[in-house]
């Protein structure tokens, strides 16, 4: 694999980017401390979204603070697919980083045999992930507003979540792939590596990307009943 000469403009500005996500998402997590939302599991989700989400999560939380009882419609939406958007950092953080660590686990998955790109491979664990905790956030956010059992509850989570979190994989990925083949490949002589800023800059501009595909969906389910509005 060669390594790729990312010009300073673009290392400094993912760094930037980087940075002022992780300063949004300790924002957000110091004012819950102070100002706990009522659903728990938003105790998660705000910080995690803000990691990819900066300053519109930011303010989106804070709106959601102000919002109380008379949620809007499009607040309501965002924060239900926000779920979404946290379990995917979440498992892609993880599933990244494990693969990166261990190169074996892409090969267990099919890099060399199925895939020629470790990046497809990954991207079946960081699905995974993703998922499972997605399903998990999901899950602590419709038993305590339904008082459901855990068999119930996880089945509502999975019905409830399983389009969404596709959803936001087919936007996530769609982005990711064209950032990596189709921009730093040619441009910059390769794909970015786990471990580079610029790798996480392009995650972060995927996650929007895989928002506002879910965003439509969730707006489905919502209205159909299949989803609660938050």
């Amino acid at each position: 694999m060669a390594t790729p000469q990312f010009p300073y403009w673009l290392h400094a500005l993912s760094i930037v980017s980087l940075i002022l996500g992780l300063a949004c998402a300790i924002v957000i997590a110091l004012h819950q401390r102070s100002h706990p939302p009522k659903m728990a599991v938003m105790q998660w989700v705000w910080p995690l979204a803000a990691l990819f989400g900066s300053v519109i999560w930011l303010a989106l939380h804070f709106r959601a603070q102000r919002a109380d009882e008379d949620v809007p419609m499009w607040l309501s939406v965002a924060k239900g697919a926000s779920h979404c958007g946290a379990g995917c950092t979440l498992g892609d953080i993880i599933a990244e980083w494990l693969a990166f660590a261990f190169p074996a686990i892409a090969v267990w998955l099919g890099w060399h045999t199925v895939f020629a790109e470790k990046t497809f491979a990954v991207w079946i664990l960081d699905y995974v992930l993703a998922f499972g905790i997605g399903i998990a956030f999901q899950y602590w956010a419709i038993v305590p507003m339904r008082d459901l059992s855990f068999g119930k509850g996880v089945t509502e989570a999975v019905k409830a979540d399983f389009l969404s979190i596709g959803a936001w994989q087919v936007g996530m990925y769609g982005l990711m792939a064209a950032g990596q083949f189709l921009w730093f490949r040619p441009a910059y002589g390769d794909i970015a590596e786990v471990a580079s800023p610029e790798f996480w800059f392009l995650m972060q501009i995927a996650m929007l990307g895989g928002f506002v595909t879910a965003y439509p969906v969730n707006w489905w389910l919502v209205r159909a009943g299949i989803k609660e509005r938050m």
